[in-house]
Parts: C-alpha cells; structure tokens; sequence
C-alpha cells in the first residue's frame, strides 16, 4: 500500500470511512436501547474522535485517569465519568478540583477507604461531583460483589458524597465464546447491586456497564453503556468474531524490511504495536489485507510475520492491524486520516500517555 504523502513507517493509520461508519453504528445501537453511549475514550485518546462520538449521539465520555480528564475536561469536554477506583490524595485532589471548575465528573469507588479519602479531598464539591460503586460482575479485578453494593453506597451516602447509581466493566468477554455468558452474568450482578442501593433507601439514576466484545448483547438494567474499541476493532476483536475486517478502522502501516529464510520482517515492533498477546490469540497481530498472515514474533523494531504464500519483497508495505488498539494508539503522538486512500489529515493522541 503507497499512499500520496504517506508518512514513515511505521505509522498508524485511521480509515475515516470505516471510523465514521463504526460511530454511527455504536450510536445507533444505544438509540434503539434507549439507553446512553458514554464511549471510553482511553481507546482513541483524542479530543477530535470524541468531538465525532458526541455528535453521533454519545452523552459525556468515560476516561481511565485523572489526566485523562484534564485533557479531555481542556478540550471542552462537560461530562466525565473516571471508571477506576481512584485513591484520591491531595495531588489527585487538586488536579480533579481544576477538572471540576469546567466539567461534571463521575468517578467510581470500591472501598470506604477509598470513599472517605475521595471525601477529605473533594468534599463540598458543589454537585458537580458523582460517585458510582463499582461492581464484579465476574472479571475478578476490582469492584465489590453486588449484594454489597448497597452498604458501600450508603457509607459513601454518609460521607456527604452524591451517589448517582452503581457500574461495572465485563472485562472477561475478551475470551472467546464467552461473550452471551458474560452479558447475562454483567446484567444480573448489576441488577442485584441496583436493587442492594435501593434497599438502603437510595435513589439509582445510572447503571453503566459494557464492552465492546458484549454490545450487541447487552440490556437489561443497563442505563448506559461504555465501550471503547468498537471505534477502531483490533486483531482480538477480529479473532473473537466482534469486528470484521471492514470494521477496523485502524492499521499500521509497516515497510517490509528483510525477507532473509523465507522470513518477513517488518519495521512495526512492540515500541508500534504494544506487546500484548493473549493466549488465544493466534499471534501478535494480523494484516488487513493478507488474513491468513500472523505475527509470531515481536521485538522493540521488528515483527517476524508467518506469510503464507508467495513472500512480499523489501519496501513493500503493509497494514499491520494491532492486537489492543488502546496500547498501540498509547504509543502514537498522532493518527494518520486516510480517505479512499488518500493521506487527509490527523488526529492528535492529546492523552498519549496520560496514566497518572
């Protein structure tokens, strides 16, 4: 692939078409749920891809960090919802009080500990901050179980903190199959803590869950929905059956470096495309446009492809499709915008790295 003024490889590239077309049809979805799209916008990091999810329909973001929400809250972005347990000490504090002068901010808590240093930091924030009990639904990562919910919620009640309903995040429906299990076992553990909260006499205006992997199957008591990756897909999303190859959006563009032994190298490394592997995923990555194509091996600089097939040759170049976009996109300063394959634009990576 040669594109007019194409950048040095290796660079991402986002098909706007494709891009356009995955925004819609995220939206469109929420729309017959009748239900909220708050997209996590640690997949794309850019204020320029928000601004498209918002006029689709999207009615605030959700961010992974506080300074995600500073860039966002920069940008002029006014609803935030921080989906992490945060530990709030006077740092965090401070920096979420400069959030706070411009935009709404949720934030999620999964321990009393963590409540009441949100409280001696942030309280008397003037309604402008929210807090949602995280919830397990079953990845076993951080929420509390859902019949708990309910004395959270009110011991974070009692600290002066508004508590606007309950959330969770179904991380487990990255593994393949799983995905109808998942969103039935996401639906039940968020109905049981919505219903903990109400029996403590409190009031549950939003329960928020989602992924990308479980969208076309989520519903039950869900107000709002949050997934991320849909806007781009990526290899995982591929092989799980949750994207097509005209749904990913984003690629990188690599150069054939050597084909030494039947070997193709390409100049897309780990520093391109992150590290990240799964056990089931079938390499480090796939090529848009050579599918039975994988990458078996991944070093900072280079990426060892099993070509089947007659082999490319030196200076070729290639869309290489990541395994998790999130960390490729983390990794950019910015994305190329392609349009019927013709180099337009870009879009900045305004929160690469912003981890804090």
């Amino acid at each position: 692939m040669h594109l007019p003024g194409e950048p040095a490889t290796p660079a991402l590239l986002v098909d706007r078409t494709v891009l356009d077309r995955n925004v819609q049809r995220m939206a469109e979805l929420a729309r017959r749920r009748g239900i909220a799209l708050r997209p996590h916008a640690k997949t794309h990091k850019s204020p320029d891809i928000a601004r498209l999810q918002l006029a689709a329909g999207a009615t605030g973001l959700t961010v992974a960090t506080v300074s995600e929400a500073e860039v966002f809250a920069a940008a002029g972005f006014e609803d935030l919802f921080v989906a992490y347990p945060l530990w709030v000490d006077a740092d965090r504090g401070r920096r979420l009080r400069g959030v706070l002068e411009s935009a709404v901010v949720s934030v999620g808590v999964d321990t009393v500990e963590g409540a009441r240093a949100l409280a001696a930091q942030l309280g008397g924030a003037d309604g402008r901050l929210r807090v949602l009990v995280e919830v397990d639904s079953g990845q076993h990562r951080s929420g509390v179980t859902p019949d708990r919910a309910g004395e959270l919620a009110e011991q974070v009640a009692h600290l002066g903190l508004p508590v606007l309903g309950v959330f969770t995040f179904p991380g487990h429906s990255y593994l393949p199959g799983s995905q109808a299990q998942v969103a039935g076992q996401e639906a039940d553990a968020l109905a049981t803590a919505a219903a903990a909260v109400r029996d403590r006499g409190l009031e549950v205006t939003v329960v928020s869950g989602g992924s990308t992997p479980t969208a076309d199957l989520e519903g039950g008591p869900l107000t709002e929905m949050r997934p991320g990756v849909y806007v781009f897909g990526d290899a995982q999303q591929w092989e799980l059956g949750t994207a097509e190859p005209d749904q990913l959006a984003l690629t990188c563009l690599a150069t054939v470096v050597s084909t030494v032994a039947g070997r193709v190298v390409l100049d897309s490394g780990s520093k391109v495309l992150g590290a990240d592997r799964p056990g089931w995923a079938t390499g480090f990555g796939r090529l848009l446009d050579h599918p039975g194509a994988r990458l078996t091996q991944l070093s900072e600089h280079h990426a060892v492809v099993d070509w089947p097939g007659p082999l490319p040759r030196p200076g070729d170049r290639v869309r290489v499709v990541p395994n998790h976009v999130c960390s490729a996109v983390n990794l950019a300063d910015e994305l190329h915008v392609v349009e019927e394959g013709v180099l337009v634009g870009s879009f900045p990576v305004a929160a690469r790295g912003a981890n804090t």
